[in-house]
């Protein structure tokens, strides 16, 4: 199935550009070297002094983003819009600015394993990193607002690139998305260049493996600036996952932009922007249009229900789970961790929302399965676990052990809707056997937990903030791990 949608979709791949020159050849045996990445700065924002070039110069790429490949960052012609969202610039003393990265001892502890003895209260505070369900392929999304970066006179910048690290640790092991905010970045606010350079040496393959797609949203001329400084050192494949997004109906085919927390300033600035388009764009999949009879992604549980003679269980819900239990399925590797090829998993859903047959392949198709059942949850008009449960959810973290499995219980037995809670006992007796395999596919009871906790909770609005995603994650960990105490009616 996978091979012939791909085919009819006519994907096909570029190739990188190569780069030859001796300049770049000397400059990435010496990445190491702070004076020779300086000189390259220099060069990059002053070549000509005159003010384009200064504009030019303004911004800044986030950490994250500094240590992906980015040769393919910028082709010859950009299509992406200038807007003024930053009036800072980088710093002229650059030799100076990265003499005070950090040393070698310095980058060794940032990749030390963090515990509960990490407190990042103070950073987590500010909004800067958020957390939210999966995208429309089945990946997590990871949120990065420059707006919300506080005064660069009183943050402690190195905390945050360790509250980043141990904020992606969470994260990297399965399939992700990055989602960047570059609006509201400003000379108040701007980390220093030392602190670029110290993040990039500190966020390696480990977080860039997994890293399917980057969405750069609002970008200015800031980005040739940052490419031009990197080029040398940084490989060639990365290109091909970055994408620009002038404008935030732009995310739509690709996020759940309605459950994406847009800061109100990015929002703002981003009707300025449509505001001076002569005419809008249309989109696709704006929800206007009516549901089919069979349609399984975006509607009910009482809608699937009615049109499928009474029986609570979604056809797709059960069409995928009925393939997934088979052995050589339950035994793969990051089994709900991987995600899918677009075109693949947007057929799919097409064909299970007409009531066509969808006959999966046991060789290709068990990623593509596991998507669809992450994406159905995910798509639900409402939470399985319910809107009204959310609040009780987050509070979960604080009860003690003793009281966690009687809470669990009588959320799920006493207050959980009857067909939401048949739905759940369903998907739940299929994971335990995920689970009884996880010495093989590696996923335990709180892997799946990452994977399926905001894909089950999430509040009115979708907009669930980093906070909640732990107490959320122990419920449904919990769930997972007493199940054979909980569901048994």
């Amino acid at each position: 199935m996978r091979e012939e949608i791909l085919q009819r979709h006519g994907h096909t791949h570029t190739q990188p550009r190569k780069h030859s020159s001796a300049r770049s050849v000397a400059l990435l045996k010496s990445r190491g070297n702070g004076s020779v990445i300086a000189a390259r700065i220099a060069s990059a924002i002053t070549p000509c002094g005159g003010p384009d070039c200064r504009r030019a110069s303004r911004g800044l790429v986030p950490a994250v983003l500094l240590h992906c490949d980015l040769p393919e960052l910028l082709p010859a012609a950009t299509d992406y819009l200038e807007s003024p969202v930053s009036d800072g610039t980088i710093e002229e003393n650059f030799e100076a600015e990265l003499g005070s990265a950090l040393g070698e001892e310095d980058e060794q502890a940032l990749h030390h394993t963090f515990t509960d003895d990490n407190d990042f209260t103070d950073i987590a505070r500010h909004g800067i990193v958020d957390i939210i369900g999966d995208d429309t392929y089945g990946r997590k999304v990871i949120v990065v607002s420059a707006c919300k970066l506080p005064s660069n006179k009183y943050f402690n910048h190195e905390k945050f690139l360790k509250y980043l690290m141990f904020t992606l640790d969470q994260y990297v092991e399965q399939d992700y998305s990055l989602v960047y905010f570059h609006y509201g970045l400003n000379s108040k606010n701007k980390p220093p260049v030392s602190w670029m350079w110290s993040a990039y040496k500190a966020l390696d393959r480990k977080y860039k493996k997994n890293l399917k797609a980057l969405y750069l949203v609002h970008p200015t001329n800031f980005i040739r600036v940052v490419y031009n400084i990197f080029k040398p050192a940084i490989s060639a494949k990365f290109g091909r996952k970055v994408m620009y997004v002038n404008y935030l109906h732009e995310l739509q085919q690709h996020l759940h932009l309605s459950q994406l927390p847009i800061p109100q300033c990015v929002q703002q600035h981003d009707q300025q922007l449509v505001a001076k388009l002569k005419s809008l764009p249309k989109t696709t999949g704006s929800g206007t249009n009516k549901p089919l009879p069979t349609q399984q992604f975006g509607v009910s549980l009482q809608y699937i229900k009615d049109a499928n003679n009474q029986d609570p269980i979604p056809p797709v819900l059960k069409n995928c789970i009925t393939f997934l239990d088979h052995p050589d399925a339950l035994e793969t590797e990051g089994l709900f961790r991987r995600s899918g090829a677009a075109a693949v998993v947007k057929s799919v859903q097409e064909r299970f929302n007409k009531g066509e047959e969808v006959n999966f392949v046991l060789e290709t198709d068990v990623h593509i399965a596991a998507v669809i059942i992450k994406t159905f949850l995910r798509e639900l008009e409402e939470p399985l676990m319910t809107f009204e449960l959310y609040d009780e959810i987050i509070q979960f973290q604080g009860l003690s052990k003793s009281e966690r499995l009687i809470s669990i219980k009588q959320i799920l037995l006493e207050k959980l809707p009857e067909d939401n809670y048949l739905v759940l006992k369903f998907l739940v007796n299929f994971l335990s056997k995920v689970m009884d395999r996880s010495d093989l596919n590696k996923m335990t009871a709180s892997n799946l937990a990452v994977v399926f906790g905001p894909n089950l909770v999430w509040p009115r609005g979708g907009q669930m903030s980093l906070n909640a995603i732990a107490p959320i994650n122990l419920f449904v960990e919990n769930m997972l791990s007493y199940h054979h105490q909980i569901f048994v009616l």
